[in-house]
């Protein structure tokens, strides 16, 4: 084993330990809590010794970068067997969203009525294209530099996306960005999160709305005392991008 794997293995093996740690410490089980890896500009040798420990859920923010590595994968990632489940976890231009059905098993970062009308019709003209999971990206900080639709635009939005009844979408929850440097508000964030998306359940009555991707490397611990179903992962396991 090269030195280079010895680390991945072994930072991999500490978040999650951190991931378990976490969880227990706010009375969850580690089953509540998925790990995607963030494979973003990682290699493709990367990605297949992470498989080869065990991880099976992987995040990517651009279509050019993440089909280097997807189709190497291909039976498992549109599979409804176990396996490996790709996560588009970047901002999605409405022209490329004929490219994520298929490709792709869940899409972290819907806010346009327009993209989410895209992504019915691929999916309705792609025989092979499973159902596609989406969350609804929220700027619970308000940042101008984060995308994503407000706290107080998410219900009548999904009012919207429920009148239109697009086939193939599965609306199953909610993702945020923390506030990077500042605990406190990151954790206010996550907090408010969370009420949302138990007030979404509440007006809409779809018990599958619980997922919540919230956290990254910086924040994945106090993520998952706030609540997070899915953490998205990169550098902490991976290493520093050179």
């Amino acid at each position: 084993m090269t030195d280079s794997s010895t680390s991945l293995s072994g930072h991999y093996r500490q978040v999650l330990e951190q991931i378990e740690q976490s969880a227990t410490k706010a009375g969850r089980q580690r089953g509540d809590v998925r790990l995607i890896a963030v494979s973003k500009t990682r290699s493709l040798d990367e990605v297949r010794a992470l498989v080869s420990l065990g991880q099976r859920d992987f995040g990517e923010n651009t279509l050019q970068d993440a089909m280097t590595k997807i189709p190497a994968f291909e039976d498992a990632a549109i599979s409804e067997e176990p396996g490996i489940e790709w996560h588009f976890i970047g901002h999605l231009q409405k022209n490329k969203a004929n490219k994520v059905p298929g490709n792709f098993r869940w899409l972290h970062t819907v806010d346009d009525l327009r993209l989410a009308e895209k992504l019915s019709a691929a999916i309705q003209r792609n025989a092979q294209a499973a159902s596609l999971n989406c969350l609804l990206q929220v700027n619970v900080s308000g940042e101008q530099s984060k995308s994503g639709l407000s706290p107080d635009q998410v219900i009548p939005f999904i009012d919207e996306l429920f009148e239109l009844e697009l086939p193939g979408l599965v609306w199953r929850g909610l993702m945020t960005i923390g506030v990077r440097g500042n605990d406190a508000e990151t954790r206010r964030a996550f907090a408010q999160l969370r009420k949302l998306a138990d007030r979404i359940r509440q007006h809409t009555g779809v018990a599958e709305f619980d997922q919540l991707s919230m956290g990254m490397s910086d924040d994945y611990r106090a993520a998952i005392e706030e609540g997070a179903t899915m953490v998205r992962v990169g550098s902490s396991i991976f290493g520093p991008r050179t």
